[in-house]
Formats: structure tokens, C-alpha cells, sequence
């Protein structure tokens, strides 16, 4: 699929030219329309019109090339399995004469179905650092991930020569190794008249523009800075005209950019402003092409500029480090920002990618309004969350 984007003073003109060059059928996405004085009292309107251009052909071949791959890896694996089953078949017959033992799988009871639950991968710890891990687990925290905290909070038990925790309670224990292990932003503290950019980056879907608009919220009543939001997000229908209203709202200038030279002079020319919020189009973390296009319009304020990432919390973990991983080789990630706690059963993923990462964690959102439902990440509330606390 490809955006195409036309511009000119003719809005029919427009879609006759799109007709013209993609056929009838082409699919239009969106308009908008800027008025242009010209000279006095007399103005003009512009259009920008957005298409969609699919390539049926390009995605029938794709899909065509990628189950001809799975059916041959599929042949593949079959014959290994026959001809692995043919060698142990004589084995197993005079095993199974000599001992009377059944090959056949017996029903495992449920605690012991999960490899990660495995007794003897925790036989260092005893008491209740052993079920602090179980229940680490149990909330999608990696084994890795959980033993080594765990084992931030435990002493030796003399009785037993095994760890055990200092504290009888989970939430302690796990918030002590937290502050240990994981790095926090902390607070948004911006002195007036130290100008700040901060840019949200993420996949799509993630919530950026619904959050960076929570942020700016905070900043313009309670902390009474002076706040303006630039949008490069010009390929989502109807992206702009929301962040616009929620800027109109706020009473603060808002922006739209499309290239990284208007950027750059954009910033330039914001004085008396504070804080700068860039809001950015979702991309996929496998769209290399689109994420350096992003990073070419972003290079106009890179110098000075804090690039949060937004992640939701109901990825998998290892979807998740995937995404922060080819992230980071186009931007400097500054922080992870997490959101849809409100939609998450087991947030393991609070734990496992700060720590597999090394980014400090700063916000999460937890819900959909604007702006109340976001709260500042520190280790206590990560702990509450991944034992499954009511905050």
C-alpha cells in the first residue's frame, strides 16, 4: 500500500488528476484545506488530498511466496520426524520388552505443564522467595528476569543454606530489587524559559497523540508552562484535526510539519515557549523505509529533542523488546512510556523491558481520559501492578 498526497486550489481538479493517473477506483483517504491570504481581504483555500494506492499484484505474490515457504519447511519437518521415528522404533520395542516401560505420554498435573515452573531452575531459593518468583511468573515476568530480582531482596537461611526474602511482604521485597535494577525519569520538572522538546515515537495504535496530550495537560495547569504541539502525523485520516481540537482546548499553538527543513524553522520560531510536543505518525517496527523517513523530518530539532517511545502493555514481551530493539536504530529511545494497563491481565512486560533494555521508565496511561488517566511510574507502583494490586 502507498499514500500519495496531491496539492493545489481545486479540490474536483484534485481527485480528476488522481483518477486519472491510479483509474476510477481509487481509494481517498482524507482532505484538508488551508485558507491563504493572497492580498487584502481577498483569500484562497488550498487542498491537500490523500489516496491510497494498493498493489494487488505485489501482496498476492507476496502471500503466494510465503505459504510456497511454509508448505516446503512443513515437507521438511515431516520427513525428519519419519525418519527420526524409523531409528528409535527397534529401541523402543526392546526397551519397552525388556522393562515393561510405556512411551506413551502420561497427563502431567497443571503446576508442572509449564516448564517455567520447574522446581530445581530455583533450588538456590527457598520459603517465600520461591513463591514470589512462582507468582512473577505467573504474571508473564521471565524466569531470568524474576530470579534475579528476587534474589535483590533475599539472605541467606541458615536452616535450609538456601536465599529466602528479608521481608515477609511480596510488595516490599519486589519494590526494594525494582529500585535496584530498574531506572525511573521521574517527574517532568521544566524551569520556565528552558526550552524543551519532547517527541513520542511508537507503533501504530499505541495511543501517542491521546497521551502526549495527558502530558501537556499536566504541564500547561498544573505546572503553568508555556506549551505548543507540533503533528508530523499527516497520513493518518483525521489525525491532525484531532490533535487541533485538543490543542484549541488547551488554548496552545498547535503545528503541522511535513518535512524536517520546516521543522527546524518551526522550532526556531517558537519563542517564549517552554516545552515543545512532537506528536508522530505510528510505524511498524518491520517498515524500515517509513522509519527513516520519520527520522529525516525528526533530524530538523534532533540536537535538543527527548524521544519518548510508546509501547502498549498487552504486547508480548518478546513482540515488545523486538520493537524497542529496531526503534532504537533509528532514534535515541530516552524513555519507555507504557500504555493500556486498564486492558492488560498479566503486565509482566513492566518488569522484563526495562531490565533487557536499560531505558528508564517514565509514564503510564491507564485509561482513556484525558487528562487524568496517567500516572507517573516509580518502583512501588510497578511493583503494585505486576503483583496485581488494586492502585
Amino acid at each position: 500500500m502507498e499514500i500519495v498526497k496531491y496539492e493545489g486550489y481545486d479540490l474536483e481538479a484534485l481527485i480528476d488528476q488522481a483518477k486519472k493517473e491510479y483509474g476510477d477506483d481509487v481509494k481517498i483517504l482524507s482532505y484538508e484545506t488551508e485558507t491563504q491570504r493572497r492580498f487584502f481581504l481577498f483569500r484562497r483555500k488550498k487542498y491537500t488530498l490523500f489516496i491510497k494506492i494498493e498493489d494487488k499484484n505485489e501482496n498476492f505474490l507476496d502471500l503466494l511466496s510465503k505459504e510456497e515457504k511454509n508448505q516446503e519447511i512443513d515437507q521438511f519437518l515431516t520427513k525428519i520426524e519419519a525418519m527420526i521415528d524409523k531409528k528409535i522404533e527397534p529401541l523402543k520395542e526392546e526397551i519397552k520388552k525388556r522393562s515393561g516401560v510405556s512411551f506413551e505420554p502420561a497427563e502431567l498435573p497443571s503446576h508442572a505443564r509449564n516448564p517455567l515452573l520447574k522446581e530445581e531452575q530455583f533450588d538456590e531459593f527457598t520459603g517465600d522467595a520461591v513463591e514470589l518468583i512462582k507468582l512473577l511468573i505467573e504474571n508473564d515476568v521471565d524466569p531470568k528476569v524474576a530470579k534475579m530480582l528476587v534474589k535483590e531482596s533475599c539472605g541467606l537461611d541458615i536452616d535450609t543454606n538456601k536465599l529466602d526474602l528479608n521481608t515477609s511482604f511480596f510488595k516490599e521485597a519486589l519494590t526494594t530489587a525494582i529500585e535496584k535494577k530498574i531506572k525511573f525519569r521521574g517527574p517532568l520538572k521544566i524551569q520556565k524559559g528552558n526550552f524543551k522538546v519532547i517527541a513520542f515515537v511508537g507503533p501504530t495504535g499505541v495511543g501517542k497523540t491521546t497521551n502526549l496530550f495527558k502530558i501537556a495537560s499536566e504541564l500547561v495547569i498544573n505546572q503553568k508552562l508555556k506549551i505548543a504541539v507540533i503533528s508530523i502525523d499527516t497520513f493518518k485520516v483525521g489525525a491532525v484535526q484531532q490533535a487541533r481540537s485538543f490543542s484549541n482546548i488547551l488554548n496552545i499553538p498547535f503545528y503541522a510539519i511535513t518535512d524536517s527543513k520546516n521543522l527546524k524553522k518551526t522550532l526556531q520560531n517558537l519563542n517564549g515557549i517552554d516545552v515543545v510536543l512532537i506528536d508522530t505518525v505510528g510505524r511498524s517496527h518491520y517498515d524500515y523505509w517509513r522509519l527513516g523517513e520519520m527520522r529525516e523530518i525528526l533530524g530538523g530539532g534532533a540536537d535538543f529533542m527527548d524521544i519518548s517511545l510508546v509501547l502498549s502493555c498487552n504486547y508480548k514481551n518478546s513482540e515488545a523488546l523486538e520493537v524497542v530493539n529496531r526503534y532504537r536504530t533509528f532514534f535515541p529511545i530516552h524513555s519507555l512510556f507504557f500504555t493500556k494497563i486498564d486492558e492488560t491481565y498479566k503486565p509482566g512486560i513492566l518488569l522484563n523491558l526495562p531490565i533487557k533494555t536499560d531505558i528508564p521508565l517514565s509514564f503510564i496511561s491507564v485509561g482513556q481520559k484525558v487528562p487524568e488517566d496517567i500516572r507517573l511510574l516509580n518502583p512501588e507502583r510497578v511493583a503494585q501492578y505486576v503483583l496485581g494490586e488494586q492502585l
